[in-house]
């Protein structure tokens, strides 16, 4: 039996501090659960790094960093507003400000426009190629909270959404990506969306059976073990493929070494029937992410 999860917003660090009436819009934009935008800031990087913009177009990383909080907390209260009555059917879910109240549908559309502005300040920094490409994003992210509706892997809807940063951060280096390093890189990223996510969702694979929400958890069921290995695995063959396309030397393969450590950690050690062991292993990804950009960065920078 699957443990109860903590709840999904939680009067937690910082968010404590901020005045009554702050709090709800905080825990709506999930500013109390940071794994968020670093899972979204990432792929940013990877992008920047590989495509060798790590000294030229250094304050982009800054700006992509601010960009992702902002839009990540954007997306979040858009998806709870298009997901408030499953949130309320959904034990981890039901306290989340839209589901119980606490913000009501109208502020939460201001709430979403205000921080769409942070994400448009952040927009105007970047080159006019990669300000197109961010733009085309917003398609898949208005589509996203209706694919647990009709597919059995919205996690893989996720995966372009979530990896669509490394797209725009090669395009605002302005760099020309040699051969298939582009679609690599975007690909393996999809791949280690799926594979996170995957995780995350065993949280709630009993509600989401309840209320008929698909999941990939659900799709893989017994298997989701060697589902999200193979997940990573993919990623990982993927984001080789892309280092090597930008220098063909097998010493480039090296730099991926403690990633597939972490991978193979995670998958060996995941306990499917258990909330809080998914989540654990859900947000280790945040210092993967750590590891796959130092890889891009090396091989992307090298002289």
């Amino acid at each position: 039996m699957t443990t109860a999860p903590p709840p999904d917003s939680q009067l937690t660090g910082f968010v404590a501090l901020l005045p009554a009436a702050a709090r709800p819009y905080a825990l709506l934009a999930r500013f109390d659960r940071p794994i968020g935008w670093w899972l979204l800031y990432w792929p940013c990087t990877f992008g920047l790094g590989l495509a060798g913009g790590a000294k030229s177009h250094w304050p982009l990383f800054l700006w992509m960093l601010l960009g992702a909080i902002a839009m990540r907390g954007a997306g979040c209260v858009y998806n709870d507003i298009v997901d408030r009555d499953l949130d309320a059917k959904v034990a981890r879910t039901a306290s989340r400000p839209v589901a119980s109240g606490a913000v009501s549908l109208r502020n939460a559309w201001l709430w979403t426009i205000l921080l769409s502005l942070v994400g448009l300040l952040v927009l105007v920094q970047l080159p006019l190629r990669a300000q197109l490409i961010a733009l085309l994003s917003l398609l898949l992210v208005a589509a996203y909270p209706f694919m647990k509706r009709i597919t059995w892997w919205p996690q893989a809807w996720l995966g372009l959404v979530f990896s669509w940063g490394a797209l725009v951060g090669w395009a605002a280096v302005g760099a020309n990506p040699p051969g298939l390093a582009l679609p690599l890189l975007y690909a393996g990223c999809i791949a280690w969306v799926i594979g996170y996510d995957t995780i995350y969702a065993l949280q709630d694979i009993e509600d989401d059976a309840l209320v008929g929400v698909k999941s990939s958890a659900r799709a893989m069921g017994r298997h989701v073990k060697a589902g999200v290995g193979l997940c990573y695995a993919v990623a990982l063959a993927c984001w080789a493929g892309a280092l090597w396309q930008v220098r063909p030397d097998p010493l480039v393969f090296v730099a991926l070494l403690p990633a597939g450590l972490h991978f193979i950690g995670q998958v060996v050690t995941l306990d499917p029937g258990r909330g809080e062991d998914a989540l654990a292993k859900f947000r280790s990804n945040r210092f993967a992410g750590l590891l796959i950009f130092a890889a891009m960065l090396v091989v992307g920078n090298a002289p």
